[in-house]
């Protein structure tokens, strides 16, 4: 279990610290009468900070390295 954990921290750290973050688009309703409907997208942007990735990748490496000891 450790061993998955270690692994996954490790992979969103790296990610997190490449990419540095993520956009998705919303659809908004702007008009809405009778038959007539408009609609407007909107890109909205969710940064993630390089400390969190650099956070992420080294508890990974540490669960890692000492998970296993007893």
């Amino acid at each position: 279990m450790n061993r998955v954990l270690g692994s996954i921290l490790i992979v969103l750290g790296l990610a997190g610290l490449a990419w540095g973050g993520f956009t998705y688009t919303t659809q908004e309703r702007v008009l809405d009468v009778g038959p007539i409907h408009a609609t407007r997208e909107k890109t909205h942007s969710l940064p993630i900070p390089p400390v969190a990735g650099a956070l992420a990748l080294v508890g990974g490496i540490a669960v890692l390295a000492f998970g296993g000891r007893k």
